[in-house]
């Protein structure tokens, strides 16, 4: 018996190698149950995916929809908006047309009423004769309208003053105005 049959040391030899066979195909067939596991949950990724896919191609389109509205409306408050800054131009223009005219007649009010205030300058060198005053009839001048025809004659007087003085202050009152609004234009134009 020192030697073995070379017949039986090849089937020893086989019968190894298929119990190394059936080892690996069940370690395989392990590993393919797994795979088929990880195919169905890949199958659901997959159409989870497309699902998706489709609600976002969904999105897109209304967002295209919407930004196209948009636009639109974009555009048309745009043109509001110019035609809107040209109107207000216009009336800008205008105000100050008007601003123009009201500065001349309140500087035409003013100088007024500074010469009603000045006394006319006389001249020393030529005197003129005094009339001498007429005779007293009833405790007032003859011709002298007595105080009570005095009192309407001062009220025009007072009425006009105030008119002026109203007048230059909402003069002025405009002049301010329009110098903040146009100090405020200027901050916004640069």
């Amino acid at each position: 018996m020192t030697s073995l049959p070379i017949g039986l040391i090849i089937e020893g030899l086989v019968a190894v190698l298929l119990v190394i066979t059936i080892a690996y195909c069940w370690i395989l067939n392990r590993r393919l149950q797994r795979l088929r596991a990880d195919e169905q949950t890949l199958r659901a990724t997959i159409s989870e995916l497309m699902t998706a896919t489709e609600i976002a191609e969904r999105a897109i389109l209304g967002l295209k929809t919407t930004a196209a509205e948009a636009d639109k409306s974009l555009g048309r408050r745009l043109k509001e908006a110019e035609t809107m800054s040209h109107t207000l131009a216009d009336q800008i223009g205008e105000g100050d047309k008007v601003f123009t005219r009201i500065s001349q007649i309140a500087g035409a009010a003013r100088s007024a009423a500074q010469q009603r205030e000045l006394p006319p300058a006389s001249d020393p060198y030529t005197a003129q004769p005094q009339a001498a005053p007429p005779p007293h009839t009833n405790g007032h001048l003859a011709g002298e309208p007595s105080i009570l025809q005095q009192a309407p004659a001062v009220e025009p007087e007072r009425k006009r003053s105030s008119r002026a003085s109203d007048i230059r202050s909402a003069a002025a009152e405009a002049t301010a105005r329009l110098e903040e609004f146009r100090n405020k234009r200027k901050g916004a134009a640069a």
